[in-house]
């Protein structure tokens, strides 16, 4: 029997095989070509060469291989040697065992190259983890410097001629960080193109640039790879190009065989390097990590399908200690993982809620609607579980438009009919007209507050989750009272936001960090402004003036003035502003229980978390059935 290997193809010629041995060829994808001859084509022909030579040996197979199979079965044996050397040298590392003086001459190297920005210790060993495995995860918690990281390698690498092009694939809001961390950790302003937005045809002309006309820093967004991956592809293989290709945040790419998945693991193999960050690697499945390592290894398996069966088994049946085992063993010397004790940071204040009596009529409506739901509740067991979830998400949306201002009960909420305020004359003209009417008392308090801290000279953000209630507040300061104020806000930044928005949001950031630029007061909410933005520079002050569930959300929202280049020497004071006897305080409880236990589980390794940025929706339902149903059991 003779092997041949071409083109993807593998083919068997004068094969004399049994009944059972063709039987698993064409199992693992064989087909008949001719007579005596069987033939597998596919870009996975690669992964299938050792298998098939091994189950031959085993068979006691006689076969001759032709010179072109050959060379390719040396090369991905030579292949599977360098990565179990690079796995050797991850694991030595992350045990303490390496080569101190070449560690030393790696610290040196941004000692005389980094003027701008001396590296953190943590940060020194998780560039040199990266730098010695070549390919590698960044795991760190959020603020601790996983940017810097990167452009530190990727400087040593480019002084080294084994890079010339970073190449960031991220949400858009990452794009403003990844400029000024360039500029703030290499000391040059970057040469950048912003690949994301607007028509295809117009980015064209940077995909098929000569490499004179290249830039350094590509940005790009998940969406942008996904419709542009042919031509990226173009653009990494050409002459002279090499780039360093880095997934920002991306734990966005966990669903396997989803569409931004499968365009990054498309473009993986034609980079020279490649990195992920991510603070929340396995948010809900041990398969949440598949994607990462094999986009950072194309060419070797990782985790091969039978650990993966292995694990699917051991998490269903809640054997967590056996699953870690596996993964330890596969990736764990491929990344690193900085946790948020050993950032050197100052402790968070978190200052006792403010509670506050509500006004007349905000608590008149307030009690009403609350009243409305209760009587409504006793119900809830007769209806259809969909139907009802969906009328719990929206009364808990009232609920929390109530504690925050009242006019929002004015807009309809998408998937939610429900009329809160039927047959309440009175109430409809107190919400219409509530601006007439009285100031809410958390906008009284604030004023108070703000007009301290100003008399401080500090700058503060204020963090709510509805925009009308934002575009009130912003309204309020820069014209009822004189103080200069502006907003970030917007829906799912990842998935609705344009370039444009990004930009702007960028300016309003730039502007609010500088010390000089008289704009001390920014107004956010978290879904748009609570992932990749860095406030802590100058701004040391939170205040939450209303909350939801969204325990990811409020997590990424705390470490936007607790992070590392600023919080090491300056404490981050948090206040919370509430209403008493209202659901401001199941929900500042929740989120502490529930951030508490976060904290832990994020300490570790391989632990499955439910944390998603945009998703709350069983939280909100949840918390009715423990706040209204006296029929169901809240979890």
């Amino acid at each position: 029997m003779k092997i041949d290997f071409n083109n993807n193809t593998i083919l068997l010629e004068d094969i004399n095989l049994e009944t059972h041995q063709i039987s698993q060829l064409k199992f693992w994808g064989f087909k008949n070509d001719g007579v005596d001859r069987l033939i597998f084509t596919s870009e996975s022909a690669d992964g299938l060469i050792l298998k098939l030579i091994a189950y031959f040996k085993k068979e006691n197979l006689i076969y001759e291989a032709t010179n072109d199979l050959k060379i390719r079965i040396s090369e991905l044996n030579n292949n599977i040697l360098n990565f179990k050397r690079i796995k050797d040298l991850g694991d030595s590392f992350k045990s303490g065992q390496f080569n101190s003086s070449e560690f030393q001459e790696f610290c040196q190297f941004f000692n005389t190259h980094l003027p701008k920005r001396k590296l953190k210790a943590h940060q020194l060993k998780a560039a040199f983890h990266l730098y010695l495995i070549h390919n590698g995860a960044n795991f760190s918690v959020p603020g601790s410097g996983k940017t810097s990281v990167v452009l530190s390698v990727y400087e040593k690498l480019k002084e080294e001629s084994k890079v010339n092009v970073l190449f960031v694939v991220g949400p858009p809001a990452c794009f403003g960080p990844w400029k000024t961390e360039f500029f703030e950790t290499l000391g040059r302003k970057p040469d950048f193109r912003i690949l994301a937005g607007g028509e295809k045809g117009m980015r064209k002309s940077e995909y098929y640039t000569n490499t004179d006309n290249k830039a350094e820093l590509y940005l790009t967004t998940f969406q942008t790879l996904l419709n542009d991956q042919d031509d990226i592809i173009v653009l990494f293989s050409q002459e002279n190009i090499n780039v360093f290709l880095v997934i920002d945040e991306a734990h966005y790419i966990k669903q396997i065989n989803g569409n931004w998945a499968t365009a990054v693991l498309n473009i993986a193999k034609y980079s020279k390097f490649r990195c992920i960050l991510t603070g929340t690697p396995i948010p809900k499945s041990f398969s949440d990590i598949y994607n990462l390592f094999d986009f950072l290894w194309p060419q070797n398996e990782t985790i091969e399908s039978s650990a993966r069966i292995k694990l699917q088994t051991l998490e269903k049946n809640n054997k967590i200690d056996e699953a870690k085992a596996i993964l330890e063993s596969r990736v764990g010397s491929l990344f690193y993982r900085v946790r948020k004790k050993d950032l050197g940071l100052k402790e968070q204040v978190f200052h006792e809620p403010i509670v506050l009596p509500m006004n007349k009529y905000e608590k008149k409506v307030y009690e009403a609607i609350e009243k409305k739901i209760r009587h409504y509740s006793m119900n809830d067991y007769l209806q259809n579980k969909d139907f009802i979830d969906k009328l719990k998400r929206g009364r808990m949306i009232r609920l929390r438009q109530s504690v925050s201002y009242l006019h929002l009960l004015i807009k309809a909420i998408e998937n939610y009919d429900e009329d809160i305020l039927e047959d309440e004359k009175d109430l409809r003209y107190i919400v219409r007209d509530y601006d007439k009417l009285e100031l809410p008392a958390k906008f009284e308090y604030l004023s108070k507050k703000i007009i301290a801290l100003q008399k401080d000279k500090q700058k503060v953000v204020i963090w709510t989750n509805f925009v009308g209630t934002i575009e009130k507040l912003e309204e309020y300061f820069n014209k009822s009272l004189g103080m200069y104020c502006r907003s970030i806000y917007g829906n799912t930044p990842i998935v609705q936001s344009t370039i444009a928005d990004e930009k702007t949001r960028e300016e309003i950031r730039d502007e609010f960090v500088d010390s000089k630029s008289g704009l001390d007061i920014l107004i956010a909410n978290p879904a748009a402004c609570a992932e990749s933005i860095s406030l802590h520079k100058t701004c040391h002050i939170a205040i939450y003036y209303d909350l939801t569930y969204n325990c990811a959300q409020y997590l990424q929202s705390l470490d936007r003035i607790h992070r590392v280049g600023g919080s090491e020497e300056i404490e981050a004071h948090y206040y919370f502003l509430q209403y008493e006897n209202t659901i401001d305080q199941d929900i500042l409880n929740n989120l502490r229980r529930k951030a508490d236990r976060m904290s832990k589980i994020i300490d570790e390794d391989y632990r499955i978390y439910s944390l998603d940025m945009f998703d709350d929706d069983d939280e909100e339902i949840n918390a009715y059935n423990r706040l209204f149903s006296k029929n169901e059991k809240a979890i």
